[in-house]
């Protein structure tokens, strides 16, 4: 139950921030695609972009990990309170 519940709460809010980084990256890579900048200038800005991009995600998940890992501690000393 304990990796169940886990998943779950993983799920829910991975799926959105994943939904949310790929959004961003997307706009921002129309949005640099459409400006005038030169090939290399354009290249250095996408690259830039997404190694931002990647950082600030490994920040998050790793918030999210320690989010789940905290609720499922939470349920886990409820269940065994109950247990008792």
């Amino acid at each position: 139950m304990f990796n169940y519940l886990k998943n779950k709460v993983m799920t829910k809010e991975t799926k959105i921030i994943v939904g949310v980084l790929a959004g961003a990256a997307l706009g921002a890579t129309i949005a640099l695609a459409l400006s005038s900048d030169s090939t290399s200038d354009l290249k250095g800005k996408v690259s830039d972009f997404f190694a931002d991009l990647l950082d600030a995600s490994k920040d998050k998940l790793a918030g999210l990990a320690d989010k789940a890992t905290g609720v499922a501690d939470k349920v886990k000393d409820k269940i065994a309170e109950i247990n008792a």
